[in-house]
């Protein structure tokens, strides 16, 4: 793959050579197994075991429960039921077209231009799919109030369970206290899914929460060899043994200072940031490359500054997320955008007609702080 030219340009072979080096940050998400592949994902948006290519619906089959009975050579046994929920699943397509003046050049020298172009397009969809996950958790954690009755309560309180707020709102001053420390993690995660907890492998959070945590000497940051053999920072770190995502894309809210008002009984209040950090446990989300028709093409515009070849890339991927189901209530094309993603109307709790699944089965827990 010798040039950025549309006259010779092979998508095939092209294909091949973008899948040719490992992608270091996917394959360390998939080693914390918090995001994972899911066959059912495939089996029903690739190999098309239902009509539909765009979304679909599942059966999500409960845990088994009941009194065991007593095996006492007398009584017959009663079998139980396992209760079979439903589970909505869907697809989402991504593009985009760059041209030669919009890559960079490698200036440490000895890499070629293309294999600099196929390093920050990888770069590019991994930062794609990264902000796909996020608005996802936005979603998942605003649908407190999607359903009706029993299904709406369990809704509402997955969220509140699963949500550990150490920032005070309202607090005069920010301490310590409010912001994270060595036993925060712990606490969250039990919170959320009791002697589950271990089942957390990875933490999305903002910079300033991973300054905090790399001043208290709590998170130790990851590195990699490149193909020069040069060592260069992941952008990832560890905290008490589980993946660390650096991202400030996360949700942040700022609080702007109150005045002191005696008149009103109003107390005076510093202002802050409240940052939020996503926790993910085994399996919490399903992640499958379901393919584009045509991954990746050049087409040439000779009009242009004299003639611009133009490299156009489009993925598309199936996501299940554990124990919740995406609705696709409120969607407008086949394709949700992050927008509609993080709309808490468009997910719930796996359910029945009237019931749903434990939430203590959804590995999922989010943290609220002021660092």
């Amino acid at each position: 793959m010798a040039k950025f030219d549309a006259k010779s340009f092979n998508e095939k072979a092209f294909g091949k050579y973008m899948s040719a080096i490992p992608n270091v940050k996917l394959n360390k998400l998939r080693e914390s197994r918090a995001i994972v592949g899911d066959a059912r994902l495939r089996d029903t948006f690739v190999n098309n075991s239902q009509t539909g290519t765009v979304y679909a619906v599942l059966p999500f089959f409960g845990l088994l429960s009941g009194t065991p009975q007593n095996y006492d050579g007398v009584d017959n046994v009663t079998p139980d039921k396992t209760d079979t929920f439903e589970q909505g699943v869907f697809t989402y397509g991504r593009m985009n077209g760059w041209t030669e003046a919009d890559f960079s050049y490698d200036v440490t020298g000895g890499t070629d231009f293309m294999a600099n172009v196929r390093s920050q397009i990888n770069d590019y969809w991994n930062s794609v799919d990264q902000d796909v996950i996020l608005a996802i958790l936005k979603g998942v954690f605003g649908m407190k109030d999607t359903g009706t009755g029993d299904i709406k309560k369990s809704n509402a309180a997955f969220v509140e369970a699963h949500t550990y707020d150490i920032a005070q709102a309202g607090a005069e001053h920010t301490d310590d206290t409010m912001k994270m420390d060595a036993t925060t993690l712990n606490s969250a995660i039990q919170k959320a899914c009791g002697d589950n907890k271990q089942k957390f492998k990875l933490v999305y959070c903002h910079s300033a929460v991973a300054t905090n945590l790399e001043n208290l000497k709590l998170l130790a940051y990851l590195k990699y060899t490149d193909a020069q053999g040069i060592e260069r920072d992941l952008e990832m770190g560890t905290w008490n043994g589980r993946l660390v995502i650096i991202d400030d894309s996360l949700p942040t809210k700022v609080v702007e200072a109150v005045a002191e008002d005696t008149g009103k009984g109003i107390k005076a209040q510093d202002a802050y940031t409240e940052y939020t950090t996503y926790i993910l446990g085994e399996g919490a989300i399903g992640f499958e490359d379901v393919g584009a028709k045509v991954p990746y093409e050049m087409v040439r515009d000779a009009k242009t500054r004299g003639g611009e070849d133009t490299l156009i890339s489009r993925k598309r991927h199936a996501v299940s997320v554990s124990g919740v189901s995406y609705l696709k209530a409120d969607q407008k094309t086949n394709s949700p955008t992050n927008t509609e993603l993080g709309n808490g109307k468009n997910w719930s709790l796996v359910a029945s007609d009237t019931k749903t699944i434990e939430h203590k089965a959804v590995p999922i827990a989010r943290i609220i702080s002021r660092g």
